[in-house]
């Protein structure tokens, strides 16, 4: 998860957004860099958030289904599982690739991406885009909003359970770390949830009120469309980057293999 938020930084901000602010006419805009990049940023923004999906379940599995967390839970099925969501979501994102067009050719050399009259005149484009916006965001949207409602509601059912027990041993007063352990579970899943959906909300709004409108057209800068469109993308790349802070705040495994990381260096100097 924190490499492919990693890579939506890389490819939608840092190679997308800055060159086009501040390098204009960097190699980054030849049409066909350009429609590349596209086709990457979508790639690891729909990996970004169907491993977001992935590790809802996981943690689904592993706290309301407990029987098959030794059976299935390994190091093998884990790197499969993100080979699938990577691949797929390279597959998904090629079609960006061939939609869009150059805005100028100078010197046989075709500059700037927009996208085909085609984008929204073609049946098969229509579909793509509705069948896109449905997976990512909408249905995966459903399936963590679904998912965390059923681990919250077993470890809700389960604490309940465990008090009863425990007062029952004469034991309520002392720290329980089970529960401990628990608490922390809902606040990571919360934490990365919410963030998610209310950061995907305006994204999802703007896209139901271009094609319900059938109005795309952007007047300039000032246009309420144009800063809404813009606020929306801000905000779906802001998600793209906060699970990896959500996970400093909250993880503590985490917290200490990153660390490892920044002092390895300063062990091999030494």
């Amino acid at each position: 998860m924190a490499v492919t938020d990693l890579l939506v930084i890389i490819t939608a901000v840092i190679i997308n957004r800055v060159p086009g602010i501040y390098f204009p006419d960097s190699y980054l805009s030849i049409t066909h860099v350009c429609s590349l990049n596209i086709a990457f940023i979508h790639a690891s923004r729909d990996s970004s958030v169907w491993l977001t999906v992935a590790f809802t379940f996981d943690r689904f599995l592993a706290i309301c289904v407990q029987k098959l967390k030794r059976k299935y839970f390994t190091d093998k099925i884990t790197a499969v599982i993100i080979g699938m969501v990577s691949t797929l979501g390279c597959l998904k994102s090629v079609p960006w690739y061939f939609v869009h067009e150059p805005i100028y050719i100078i010197n046989n050399i075709p500059w700037y991406c927009k996208l085909k009259d085609i984008r929204y005149t073609s049946l098969w484009w229509t579909v793509f885009d509705w069948s896109d916006r449905i997976l990512t965001p909408c249905l995966s949207f459903f399936l963590i909003f679904s998912l965390n409602v059923l681990t919250v509601k077993h470890i809700l059912l389960s604490n309940r359970a465990r008090k009863r027990l425990r007062v029952q041993d004469g034991t309520d007063g002392r720290s329980d770390p089970e529960m401990e352990s628990r608490r922390k579970s809902i606040v990571l899943l919360f934490a990365i949830s919410g963030s998610f959906m209310l950061l995907w909300m305006t994204y999802v709004a703007q896209f139901f009120y271009d094609r319900f409108t059938n109005n795309y057209k952007v007047k300039g800068f000032s246009d309420p469309k144009f800063i809404l469109r813009e606020i929306a993308n801000m905000l779906q790349l802001l998600s793209c980057c906060t699970n990896t802070f959500i996970y400093v705040v909250t993880q503590r495994n985490f917290r200490e293999q990153l660390q490892n990381i920044l002092l390895r260096p300063l062990k091999l100097i030494k």
